[in-house]
């Protein structure tokens, strides 16, 4: 048995044509979805997320601006720049591309950003709404996990979702999502003992650590659906997952590339924030 290869290029596109139909919706209605990005220094992995997402943006006709500061920037310059975007009626999405300069406090900055345009899903109101089944603004890559799985047509109440990772962007957030449809939920991480034990019980196992190639065909149960968040360059420069994509597809029933896995996803869930945000705000606005 060989997996069949989940793509999130294929998935992000059919999920764009339908968002360009809502943006084409609202614009008739006289709105305009605006998302304004924030990005500091020169580090080039930023600038070409940064370049991707704005290009996903052109592409379902948001409109997205970009702000560019230099390294140098205080803390205080940053957190005024976001409070003036909250009160701009025209911006209805504020991302603050990560990492940050190490002088300036991460989560001082994604706490500053307004909730009802926080639609990177980090603000810790969001967190909370989520956590306890609130309507909030979900963490992008958790969510386009989410969307891919169900995409499947796979029944995920009841199934054993097993998590390797634990970061607040991806492993702590996924797993809830997951519980939310009646998913079992077990993390695993670096003080994990045993893993493969743990890791073999899934049904469905996402690995979002950051160690290439970490996962592999012993760590699966056969038949397993897996979802690879890892993005890691290798010396030869060429990118590859936390799983090792040749012994895993041999065992698992689906698996998602790396790169055109996860990624696509990623990214169509924040134009889908975006949208919602929109949506939201002229939706208060009648109300008033």
């Amino acid at each position: 048995m060989t997996a069949q290869i989940i793509s999130g290029t294929e998935l992000a596109k059919e999920k764009r044509l339908q968002l360009a139909k809502e943006v084409e919706q609202l614009k008739k209605e006289g709105i305009e979805p605006g998302l304004t990005v924030i990005l500091v220094g020169d580090n080039p992995a930023s600038h070409s997320y940064v370049k991707g997402k704005q290009k996903a943006c052109a592409e379902v006709g948001i409109r997205s601006t970009l702000l560019a500061f230099p390294e140098t920037i205080t803390e205080s310059f940053l957190l005024e720049q976001i409070k003036q975007l909250n009160e701009d009626p025209s911006v209805h999405g504020i991302l603050v591309q990560l990492p940050l300069p190490s002088h300036i406090n991460e989560l001082k900055v994604i706490e500053t950003i307004a909730p009802e345009k926080d639609v990177d899903g980090f603000h810790p109101i969001n967190i909370g709404r989520m956590m306890v089944g609130q309507k909030a603004f979900l963490p992008c890559t958790p969510y386009g996990i989410l969307w891919m799985v169900q995409s499947l047509g796979v029944e995920i109440a009841g199934k054993h979702v097993v998590v390797v990772g634990r970061s607040n962007i991806v492993g702590k957030p996924v797993g809830q999502l997951f519980l939310r449809e009646h998913a079992t939920v077990t993390y695993c991480h670096s003080k994990t003992k045993n893993l493969a034990d743990l890791t073999r019980q899934a049904d469905i196992l996402i690995v979002a650590v950051g160690k290439a190639r970490l996962i592999g065909a012993e760590h699966v149960k056969k038949g397993a659906i897996v979802i690879d968040v890892g993005v890691n360059r290798l010396e030869d420069g060429k990118l590859c997952g936390d799983v090792n994509f040749e012994e895993v597809k041999e065992v698992a029933s689906y698996l998602t590339p790396v790169p055109k896995g996860v990624g696509p996803m990623t990214i169509t869930m924040l134009l889908h924030n975006t949208i919602e945000a929109a949506r939201e705000y002229a939706h208060r606005q009648v109300q008033r």
